[in-house]
């Protein structure tokens, strides 16, 4: 069978059912490997071509017992509601509710948001303040990289996605976020900015590309593993 980049298929082939594969191509990978994707809920095969796919998903699913267990432990989704404790640049905010339908703010020098409605319409409008703070926040830091780098304005936006914290597209100048991201502490936001940023000199993850990351923020390797650490836990949030 013929597997192609981007392909997801079933864990258990028999079954047709259960955990999911995502197969990558990537050039630069030295070896076959699988990753778990904890806020897909997915694993990651691996592999540097196309012709290697078949013998990447062979290897994942002689470790289908790992990957299971893997992925049974990840974060479980928790709705957006009042007494939850969420955190917000890294510290910790309680949510509280208010009568009325007012807005989510925050008070109490940002260790409480408080908010009107219930159910579905309280947790939007926590999603809403958390979307504004993420926009605030990423665009200073984008805009601040922008500048070292002598950079002209990007377009950014905030979305919500699943298998990227940020995507940058040089040829129209736009840079995409998770609004997810500013749950996480400052040095983490602010290597996300410089990551993307680092895109428009570099579109790839060569040497170069992360060396002008280097130029940013210095060391950025602790960042991304507490991406790739507790990513998953800030994508259960309100799911």
């Amino acid at each position: 069978m013929a597997y192609r980049n981007g392909q997801r298929l079933p864990l258990d082939d028999k079954a047709g059912s259960g955990p999911t594969l995502r197969l990558s191509v990537n050039p630069r990978a030295r070896r076959l490997s699988v990753r778990i994707d904890a806020r897909a809920g997915e694993a990651v095969v691996v592999a540097p071509t196309e012709r290697g796919l078949a013998q990447a998903v062979a290897f994942a699913r002689s470790k289908g017992v790992w990957i299971a267990e893997r992925l049974a432990v990840r974060p479980q989704g928790r709705p957006l509601e009042p007494g939850q404790v969420i955190s917000l640049r890294g510290h910790p905010v309680r949510l509280e509710a208010t009568p009325g339908a007012g807005a989510a703010r925050l008070v109490e020098d940002g260790a409480v948001i408080r908010s009107g409605g219930e159910g579905e319409a309280y947790a939007r409008r926590i999603e809403n303040l958390l979307k504004r703070e993420a926009r605030q926040t990423l665009v200073e830091r984008t805009d601040f990289h922008l500048r070292t780098l002598g950079q002209k304005p990007v377009k950014v936006s905030i979305a919500d996605t699943r298998s990227r914290w940020g995507s940058c597209s040089p040829h129209n100048r736009t840079i995409r976020y998770s609004w997810r991201v500013v749950m996480a502490p400052p040095p983490v936001i602010d290597y996300l900015a410089a990551h993307e940023v680092a895109h428009l000199v570099h579109a790839d993850h060569s040497p170069a590309y992360w060396a002008v990351v280097e130029r940013l923020i210095g060391d950025h390797r602790p960042w991304r593993k507490w991406l790739r650490d507790h990513g998953g836990a800030l994508h259960a949030v309100g799911r």
